[in-house]
Order: C-alpha cells, then structure tokens, then sequence
C-alpha cells in the first residue's frame, strides 16, 4: 500500500503549457496591446515579452515591424461585412462598405495610422474590400479606370478620417493649445472673417459622422455626375 501525503505536503504547480507561437498568436497579442496601450506601444518586442519569448523567434513568422502593422490592419478589416454587388442600390452598398471600413479602424484606435502609411495594402482582407470596392462601382455603370480613380479617392479620404477622429479619441491632443487657438480664431475680425467666426462648433466630435456622410454624399454624387457626362459624350 502506497504512503499517503503528508497533510502539509503540497503538489508542485504545473505551469500552463505555452500556446504554439504562430502568426495568428502573434497578430493577436500585438491587437491586445494596440487596444491596451496604443499603436506607439506595439514592437516586436513587446509582441515577444507577452508571449514570453525572444524576438528573433517571432521574425519566423512575421518578417518585421512593418508586416505586423499590416497583419493587424487586414485582421481588423476582416470584421467589415462587405456586401454582393446590387447595382439597383450601388451607391448606398458603397457608403454601407465605407463605413464598415471607418467603424473597424475606429473600434481600433491607432490602426488607422498603420492604414495611412501602408500604400498598398495586399493582405487578403484588404484585396477583399478593394475588389468589393471596384465592383460596386462597376455595378453602378462606372468604366474601371473610373471605377478604379473612384475607390482610390473614396479609400483615401476614409483613411484619412478615421486617422483624424483616431487622434481625438486616443486624447493626444494639447487641449489648453485647442483652446488658445479656438479664443483667437474667435477674436479675428467679424468685418474679414464672418464665415470662420460663424462656424464654432461645426468641427466637432458630435458633428463627425455628419461631415463623413456629407463627404460621401458629394463624392457619389461627383460620381454620379461624372459617369452620365461620360455617357452622354460617348452617345
């Protein structure tokens, strides 16, 4: 018969058993530092210290920091639904697609830093909404080349919103410089500058989703303009 345990005998603990370092692991603890500590936070070293490795481990299956950057940003796409091409509603499938775009960027603060500075983003996500892209505009009777200066404008100018509105909600932003210069552009005189004076307010985080879709709305109706001009001179 075996001798049982002391009673103060304790039974040494088992560490957990690391999960096998892959580039799904690694994309994944890099967006849980992005959502904790920012996009300036997230290196291949830090990746590694939260897996408790090396970073010359991690170079097996990421190449650098700056394939890291776009892994995330197409992992991040892939929660934007994208919709099958309706050419009866193309141009709201449009707006639906970009803002499935703005919403994962946002939900994501500082990756639209990484979307700005990709060029041409390749991950397959990312050739997913722009093959999307492009086909919705051809649903909606556009020629490639148009179809294809038309994504690229519309890509562009989300981007570049998301990026801004990024910069607000992460508060790396001088308020008491905000407010300086919101006291003199009030302090300019009504006689030179009506406008500028009348438009306290316009610019702000309640009116961001207005300005977006009003962008939209002028960008699909160029659109929308450009491609009946095009018909009619090919009539």
């Amino acid at each position: 018969m075996a001798v049982p345990n002391s009673p103060w005998h304790r039974e040494p603990a088992r560490r957990a058993a690391k999960p096998q370092l892959s580039r799904e692991l690694i994309v994944k603890t890099a967006l849980e530092i992005l959502a904790a500590d920012g996009i300036d936070a997230v290196s291949m070293r830090r990746v590694a210290q939260a897996l408790e490795t090396g970073p010359a481990s991690l170079y097996a299956h990421v190449s650098n920091k700056d394939e890291l950057d776009e892994l995330m940003f197409d992992r991040i796409l892939g929660d934007a639904p994208i919709p099958a091409p309706d050419p009866s509603r193309w141009a709201e499938q449009v707006k639906e697609l970009l803002r499935a775009q703005l919403a994962a960027m946002l939900s994501h603060p500082g990756i639209a830093k990484v979307a700005w500075n990709t060029m041409v983003p390749i991950g397959p996500n990312a050739l997913r909404h722009g093959e999307a892209m492009i086909a919705l505009l051809r649903a909606g009777g556009l020629p490639l080349r148009q179809a294809v200066f038309a994504g690229d404008a519309l890509a562009t100018y989300t981007k570049a919103f998301a990026y801004e509105g990024s910069v607000w909600m992460s508060g790396d932003v001088d308020q008491q410089e905000l407010a300086q210069r919101s006291e003199y552009l009030k302090s300019l005189p009504p006689n030179e500058f009506p406008n500028l004076l009348q438009m306290n307010g316009l610019f702000s985080g309640e009116t961001a989703q207005e300005r977006f879709e009003y962008a939209l709305d002028l960008f699909l109706a160029g659109i929308s303009g450009g491609k009946a001009a095009h018909d009619t001179v090919g009539e």
